[in-house]
């Protein structure tokens, strides 16, 4: 995919630079900034997020045959998430989806679209669609608003686990209200993961510095964002899970992102299954650490009860009122006492 640009909120004062350089950890307070979104609101730089485009009258229906979500019943400025899995029911892709009535919007976490991507191409055969890379044309920005009174989601129920014997509408599991923008190209779309009225904002990159800088929202690091996800227990693919996770261990993908009651897709009879006759092997939790050291567990860092390797965390942040948190997936069978006591690095951890 095209390489993502670095982001004009760099240029905001006090934005001290990711690793990778491309947008701002911070902005000289995190922790303040993990408070402002949750009480007030903040602006969450996430241009770095890999952007597709999808096009033509079959887009929908084409897309809905290779994911686990419900698109055909999507109206136009509406979006959802949608997983892809692999035929033993892994899971390969995470996206977010937007339809504005002509065009499906995907995005995906940082440098993963490049795979999405030759994957939809792959399996394009002679439907007639279009896809695209937009990562050098198109923006994703996030923001949260406490006191909004737009449309809330709508998330339908996930069935209970036994088969169905009754008709279930066919919506999508999740439905993001979403509209086309009055003053520029793009669109926005709500959702509610973080506790929170949250809205994802896509505007053309040129559009970014006049559009999404004139407001006077607070801007919020990646430290900020990634603090308040972990603490609403949303993942980031491809940090919090791995290539053997299963839509089952991840609580938000499976009522978010899968509906089970829809026609065949690549990897059903997993999820099928897990969901009818069994348990998954693992559970995506949120660990508290003891904060005996200063610094958050490196991603990968082994958890331990006993002798035993039970798990590996994924995100750990230091959050502004929890303290320092994870996310973490781990054996099923090490979670079903509440109260078990982990071994992080050095540190304890609890569920």
């Amino acid at each position: 995919m095209t390489d993502t640009p670095t982001s004009p909120l760099l240029s905001l004062p006090g934005a001290v630079p990711t690793e990778d350089g491309r947008k701002a950890w911070h902005y000289g307070g995190p922790l303040p900034e993990q408070k402002k979104a949750m009480a007030t609101g903040a602006l969450f730089d996430r241009s770095d997020r890999d952007i597709i485009t999808v096009t033509g009258e079959a887009r929908l229906e084409w897309l809905h045959s290779l994911t686990t979500q419900h698109l055909t019943g999507l109206k136009p400025h509406e979006g959802t998430e949608a997983l892809v899995l692999s035929p033993t029911g892994r899971v390969e892709h995470h996206m977010n989806v937007f339809d504005d009535g002509t065009t499906t919007w995907l995005d995906t976490e940082p440098g993963h679209g490049e795979a999405l991507l030759k994957y939809l191409q792959l399996m394009k055969f002679r439907t007639e669609v279009d896809i695209r890379d937009e990562n050098g044309g198109w923006a994703l920005f996030t923001y949260t608003f406490k006191d909004a009174d737009e449309t809330a989601p709508v998330v339908q129920p996930v069935p209970a686990a036994k088969f169905v014997q009754r008709e279930i509408p066919l919506t999508p599991t999740a439905v993001y209200p979403g509209d086309a923008l009055d003053a520029t190209d793009g669109w926005i779309r709500r959702t509610d993961a973080l506790g929170v009225p949250t809205f994802d904002l896509c505007v053309r990159r040129e559009d970014v510095e006049s559009f999404v800088l004139g407001g006077d929202a607070v801007p919020a690091g990646t430290w900020a964002w990634d603090a308040v996800r972990v603490a609403a227990q949303v993942p980031a693919f491809g940090t919090d899970t791995d290539e053997k996770t299963v839509p089952h261990e991840v609580g938000h993908w499976l009522q978010y992102a899968v509906h089970f009651n829809k026609g065949c897709y690549r990897g059903q009879e997993t999820v099928a299954k897990v969901h009818h006759l069994g348990q998954p092997p693992r559970r995506l939790v949120m660990l508290h650490l003891d904060g005996s050291s200063e610094q958050p567990p490196a991603n990968g860092t082994p958890i331990m009860l006993g002798d035993k390797q039970v798990g590996a965390i994924g995100t750990a942040v230091q959050h502004y009122e929890l303290g320092q948190i994870a996310l973490a997936l781990v054996k099923r069978s090490a979670t079903a006492d509440p109260d078990v006591r982990l071994i992080v690095g050095d540190q304890a951890a609890s569920l």
